[in-house]
């Protein structure tokens, strides 16, 4: 092999690593209406009207147009002024699904005012024949976009569709 082509390669293999620590995504499948309305539910409901919390727990699912999140338990958290869901804090096995795409990780806050997802916690991403993993995950549902950060690991089909 030719020094030419070895340098080639190197130089294309470090940019694709440099660029997998940090990849942006396109989640088209994962934008959302975040003014639809939220409907939780789940085995148990224990509500703190002193914090303005209240936590699910038990097979929580939390649905949003075509949106659907599950997850072992869910807080959710209210605007101090009593005028509607400000964030969800979702723990143990979070798995956020819409038609197209599917994301899992360990825990997920949901901030519904801003339509960020934040996923921490071995993050697995599949979008089509595509995966994604990686240590945090944030999407705007508004915007249709994310980053994975955090040891980034890219499994694609060569000549498939882009992410």
């Amino acid at each position: 092999m030719s020094t030419i082509l070895r340098a080639l390669i190197l130089v294309v293999l470090s940019t694709v690593a440099v660029q997998a620590q940090q990849a942006a995504i396109k989640f088209g499948g994962l934008r959302q209406d975040t003014s639809l309305p939220v409907e939780v539910t789940s085995d148990t409901l224990a509500v703190d009207n002193v914090d303005g919390q209240a936590t699910f727990s038990g097979n929580v699912l939390v649905v949003q147009g075509d949106m659907r999140m599950t997850a072992a338990q869910v807080r959710v958290e209210y605007a101090a002024d009593g005028s509607g869901i400000q964030r969800l804090h979702a723990t143990g096995g979070v798995t956020l699904v819409s038609p197209t795409d599917a994301a899992e990780a360990a825990e997920a806050v949901y901030t519904i005012g801003s339509g960020d997802v934040v996923m921490t916690g071995n993050v697995l991403l599949t979008q089509g024949n595509a995966s994604i993993a990686g240590d945090r995950l944030v999407v705007n549902l508004t915007s249709g976009t994310g980053t994975m950060d955090g040891r980034v690991k890219t499994v694609f089909t060569p000549g498939g569709k882009a992410p």
